[in-house]
């Protein structure tokens, strides 16, 4: 397992996998002298030289194809060597001979590092015919120093993980410091060489390394420029380079992390992995690929769990044992306190390991063991856990697993996800949840990673301060976060948000609110009974069950940033077409039959968003919810079930339509230069089939006096020639607007009657007085001037100037 020599604690495979950067290491292709054939070596390439120190044996593929070459070029002294090419008399310049052994493909990667630029082969074999041979030690620090299974060290074996994308084809074995090297020493029983200690310095026996760290955090290669060193001058050394690599670092401390063989105890999950394999069939997953793809694969590889630390802090083993190899494993504190006479409080380390008692096989003393619990194992035990289970809630444990679902990013599925599946089936023969949702990695805007250290990120208490959590909350469920892609956090996109979707709610609510308090509306208590008599109601209350039944399809799949994006276009419906349509229904409606409808279609929607999007914004459903019912939680609410007998789907397209066609009529009249509030004669469309109520509504969004179905209309047309009937009603919707803008500078409220006098525009105001007392909310509009006057202003309208009084 990998430790860290700082913290001088194990680390999970999880959290291994969290610190991998990308670092510069030497790399050394050593010469390993054949004890039987004096200048033959066997060439092995390592990217750890430190762990040479602890070599016992070299491993080759015995059906790789090898050969043995002779270098003819290396002088005995090379300061004064000159190429062969270049020596007039060679025979008298003095070299040795050296053979060196590899496997053939490696030789091109090689040829630049022989002294001879084309080195001779003199035999070709296959692997299998270097098995049993012997060679010299690199360092004899532990050679006759008693050490178990020396008779079979230092010799070649093979075996079939080495490969030959790179190096030479040969391994160099190390079984204190890899995996593979270790089972390779189980298999043939191997000597055991450990010259490094948990804190990762070099032990007193290795005499010309003694002390040093072997990845020192303020120069990680010293040690290893020490050993080549070493090797260079003793002849051993073939050839050095850098070597960039992906390494793993502590991920609390930075320290670059080494591989080491320490003893453990394992969960022996190669038992279980059929039977996990198949109950994972019947896990639910999104996004979906996750299934068989990165928790599938991963499943699929699993190995033994080693749960065993040597650290401090964690969860204690609870296993004692006896130095006559007695062990006892506890199933709970009852169990010890029974055992040991003591009253066990405080499960602790530095107060357990002082619980012992007598050995009942030899009359011994039991002690636990040292280590601890691997972190993992104690989320994997969560659900029996928080339970107390099976001590008690036994009932309530079993009505309740497995879990409906849980949700975590990416990287539990090698970690939470898994050791909860491992221990479910072990424990349970059961799945320990049913559904899934994998999230991704949120990352700096740059891509990078967030880190403290460098400060890429905005701080998140400041982002609630600024925006809300809701928006930030929101923001998160609408990205591909939820469908475990990773994402770059902007501000910006968070901001945009804030100013788009949940302004317009909180508009909608708010406008609800200021004309309902006006007219002391109340809310019918069945809405199910109401006849929304506008065809605008009925839509609205069509979409919003189209919502409901959206949302709870796209939640019940737990696919949540599908059903968090229906909520923008709902919203943009509710505020800039329903209400804005039905603004003046609001206050100056004189059928009250008709307000009363508005207000209860608008009570009902607002409610019922509410209740929708509380998982999803729960802090602005809660105070839309609790104020317009009066109810103490919107989170103690059913949540909604939509209604298809209320669901319009015809409806639905023909008010899509109509919308599509009023921004294709308002794009022209962009084009033409003309403003909306100047009436047009008429807008010709293709020859479709519209409600007359939808029809009306075509003319007043794009402002035209008639629209014309043509099905040879191929494209939209619009009539832009103006008259003089068609000049004065625009001039007096200008008016219109200069008034309401009067009105909102003067401070006057909403429903406030006012008295509206003119100088200038006669002729506008003889012709359409009646209509702009009635939109303005005038009881009077006079010629002349008022005595005092709340607010005077004077306007320009078509090169006319016109002087307007208002009062209260």
């Amino acid at each position: 397992m990998h430790i860290c020599t700082r913290c001088e604690t194990t680390l999970s495979q999880q959290e291994v996998s969290e610190g991998y950067k990308d670092i510069k290491d030497l790399s050394a292709t050593v010469k390993f002298g054949l004890a039987d054939e004096p200048g033959t070596f066997v060439l092995a390439w390592t990217t750890t030289p430190w762990t040479l120190i602890g070599n016992v044996a070299l491993a080759v593929g015995k059906d790789i194809d090898y050969v043995k070459v002779k270098d003819l070029w290396i002088p005995l002294d090379k300061e004064n060597i000159k190429p062969l090419k270049e020596l007039k008399t060679p025979d008298a310049v003095k070299f040795k001979e050296e053979y060196y052994i590899l496997e053939k493909g490696a030789l091109e990667r090689y040829k630049d590092k022989f002294n001879n630029s084309d080195p001779a082969i003199v035999e070709e074999f296959k692997g299998e015919k270097l098995v049993g041979k012997k060679y010299k030690p690199l360092f004899d620090y532990y050679v006759g120093k008693g050490l178990q299974n020396e008779e079979n060290g230092w010799q070649i074996y093979a075996a079939d993980f080495v490969t030959t994308e790179e190096g030479t084809g040969v391994v160099h074995i190390a079984p204190a410091f890899g995996e593979d090297d270790l089972n390779l020493s189980y298999e043939y029983k191997l000597p055991f060489v450990q010259h490094v200690g948990m804190d990762g310095l070099i032990k007193k026996e290795a005499v010309d390394f003694a002390g040093l760290s072997v990845k020192p955090l303020d120069d990680h290669q010293s040690t290893d420029v020490a050993v080549i060193k070493y090797l260079a001058k003793n002849n051993l050394l073939f050839a050095k380079e850098k070597y960039e690599h992906s390494y793993p670092h502590c991920w609390r401390c930075d320290t670059p992390l080494i591989n080491y063989a320490t003893s453990s105890w394992f969960v022996k999950v190669t038992d279980v992995k059929e039977k996990a394999l198949k109950l994972a069939k019947d896990i639910s997953w999104s996004p979906e690929h996750i299934k068989e793809g990165r928790f599938g694969k991963w499943l699929a590889g699993a190995r033994d769990w080693s749960i065993s630390r040597q650290r401090y802090w964690a969860s204690v083993m609870p296993i004692w044992k006896c130095e006559c190899g007695e062990i006892k494993v506890f199933g709970s504190v009852k169990e010890l306190e029974d055992i040991s006479g003591e009253k066990i409080a405080d499960l602790h380390k530095h107060i357990v390991d002082k619980v012992t008692f007598k050995c009942e096989k030899c009359d011994g003393e039991m002690k636990r063991i040292p280590d601890v619990l691997d972190t993992w194992f104690d989320s994997g035990s969560m659900p029996y856990a928080q339970m107390h289970y099976p001590f008690e809630n036994k009932e309530k444990f079993e009505a309740g697993f497995p879990a409906e679902f849980i949700s975590e990013y990416q990287d539990q599925c090698r970690a939470w996800f898994y050791y909860l599946h491992i221990l479910a089936t072990a424990l349970k023969g059961k799945i320990a949840f049913k559904n899934v949702v994998v999230s991704g990695t949120i990352l700096a805007e740059d891509g990078k990673k967030m880190s403290k250290r460098l400060n890429n990120y905005p701080d998140p208490k400041l982002m609630f301060d600024k925006y809300g959590a809701d928006a930030l909350r929101f923001y998160f469920m609408t990205s591909a976060v939820i469908q475990a892609e990773n994402l770059n956090l902007k501000e910006s996109d968070v901001s945009d948000l804030v100013r788009g979707m949940f302004r317009m709610l909180w508009n909608s609510y708010s406008f609800f609110v200021l004309y309902a308090n006006i007219d002391k509306f109340e809310p019918a208590k069945d809405v199910r009974t109401m006849h929304a008599s506008s065809l605008l109601d009925r839509w609205m209350i069509s979409e919003l069950h189209m919502l409901i039944r959206d949302v709870n399809a796209a939640m019940e799949k737990y696919e949540l940033n599908t059903a968090s994006r229906l909520f923008p276009k709902f919203i943009d419906n509710l505020s800039n077409w329903y209400i804005r349509r039905s603004r003046k229904r609001f206050w100056k409606s004189e059928d009250d039959a008709d307000k009363e409808s508005a207000y209860q279609t608008l009570h009902t929607v607002l409610v019922e968003l509410s209740k929708l999007m509380a998982p999803f914004t729960p802090f602005i459903a809660e105070e839309i919810y609790k104020n317009l019912t009066g109810q103490e939680s919107v989170h103690l609410a059913d949540f909604p079930v939509a209604d298809d007998d209320l669901i319009n789907q015809k409806l639905n397209e023909n008010m899509a339509e109509v919308r599509t066609f009023v921004n294709t009529g308002l794009k022209l009249r962009a084009e033409a230069g003309i403003k909306v509030r100047q009436p047009l004669r008429s807008l010709c469309i293709t020859d479709v089939i519209l409600d007359d109520e939808l029809v009306k509504i075509l003319e007043e969004e794009v402002n035209v006096k008639e629209i014309i179905c043509d099905k040879n209309c191929a494209a939209v047309r619009l009539d832009t020639t103006i008259d003089e009937a068609l000049k004065l009603e625009g001039q007096a919707r200008e008016i219109i607007r200069a008034v309401q803008e009067m009105r909102k500078e003067a401070g006057y409220e909403v429903d406030n009657r006012i008295k509206v006098s003119y100088v200038g525009g006669l002729e506008v105001f003889e012709k359409f007085g009646e209509l702009i007392q009635k939109e303005v909310l005038a009881n009077e509009l006079v010629p002349g001037k008022l005595e005092k006057a709340d607010l005077e202003k004077e306007f320009e309208i078509d090169g006319e100037k016109i002087n307007i009084q208002i009062r209260k």
